[in-house]
């Protein structure tokens, strides 16, 4: 059997492959991928996940372990609310997330979940949404009380769609909701449902089995272009100017895509490390984080190509992101027990 290669020959391909295509949109390598009412009738295949880290040998970056954020722990994952500016961090295994006020000393306020989270998100002002296998948690950042909202198939995405939310469930439906939880309408179609971003009037969907995006249209509840999105797609984030940014973990690459009014593919960069957990800075920062390395990677994408602004060393096993674009720091889940990490970027 052939060996694996190594980062750097990985990102020498990957180089190449970026080299080849050039700047122009990226078309040809995205064809559409199928949608069926039925997911077990799609290509489908085993999600990738986050690469085994080695043993930090650089001392990670900012402060690390901080007790404000329930000090040397697994961080299953890991969110800001912005308005209130409070960490939201899913630990014990989702079954608890710690509310951080990140402009105090406060301890953290433990709020126990009636189911163990896989996801937590920002919501609206003033609130963490927590996704599970019975459906989603609605969580007050300040008081830390929960509203469960239950969804049939649980929930692996969630984002607020109106006055109501969008959820995506691990069975490859959209399920859009009013206010008070009630279902208003369903689009199946994928695989998975594993990431939403709203974009304009319709929302992007990652689909991590299919490694695809597709355009969801609320409206007419039916699926749109859907796009491969590399080989092996895992996490997704959007942002404030309208990029849709998916890391593709297998093939080391950075995808920016944009869904307003089509979803088109923008840029294709290569990003050596296993790239995984992604998050967008309101000034057109994107943050990855690549765990093969131990290190979060800040990239300008405003130019038409991301450009690398920064580089630093994390705590082991960094799958989990987030930015406080206030203060530009940056919080760093590790997965293996090293806790949150924070890193003052504008230092």
């Amino acid at each position: 059997m052939a060996p694996r290669p190594t980062s750097a020959q990985s990102a020498r391909r990957s180089s190449t492959r970026f080299v080849l295509l050039g700047l122009a949109l990226v078309t040809t390598v995205t064809a559409g991928c199928a949608n069926s009412d039925d997911p077990e009738q799609l290509n489908t295949r085993e999600p990738e996940v986050a690469a085994v880290s080695p043993d930090t040998t650089v001392t990670p970056a900012g402060v690390t372990a901080d007790p404000r954020f329930g000090g040397p722990a697994t961080v299953d994952g890991l969110a800001i609310e912005p308005r209130d500016r409070i960490a939201g961090i899913l630990t014990d295994d989702g079954t608890t997330l710690l509310l951080t006020p990140l402009d105090s000393e406060d301890n953290p306020r433990s709020v126990r979940l009636s189911a163990p989270g896989t996801s937590v998100s920002a919501g609206r002002d003033g609130e963490l949404l927590v996704t599970s296998s019975s459906g989603i948690s609605r969580v007050d950042a300040q008081s830390g009380e929960a509203t469960d909202v239950a969804i049939d198939g649980g929930a692996a995405s969630v984002t607020p769609w109106d006055d109501g939310y969008a959820v995506g469930t691990p069975t490859g439906t959209v399920v859009i909701t009013g206010a008070d939880g009630a279902v208003e309408s369903t689009i199946p179609g994928q695989a998975s449902v594993d990431g939403l971003v709203r974009t304009g009037d319709d929302l992007v969907s990652l689909d991590t089995r299919q490694t695809s995006v597709t355009s969801v249209n609320v409206g007419a509840e039916r699926l749109g272009a859907a796009l491969r999105a590399g080989d092996g797609a895992t996490r997704m984030t959007g942002c404030a100017d309208g990029a849709v940014v998916v890391a593709d973990t297998t093939d080391d690459e950075l995808l920016v895509f944009t869904g307003d009014p089509d979803l088109i593919m923008r840029q294709r960069y290569p990003v050596a490390g296993s790239p995984f957990a992604v998050a967008c800075e309101d000034d057109g920062t994107v943050w990855v984080t690549v765990t093969a390395l131990n290190e979060v990677v800040g990239f300008d994408i405003t130019s038409g190509i991301p450009v690398e602004s920064a580089r630093f060393p994390t705590v082991r096993q960094p799958d989990s992101l987030a930015v406080d674009s206030q203060s530009g720091e940056l919080f760093v889940g590790s997965n293996s027990g090293a806790g949150v990490q924070v890193i003052p970027t504008r230092a």
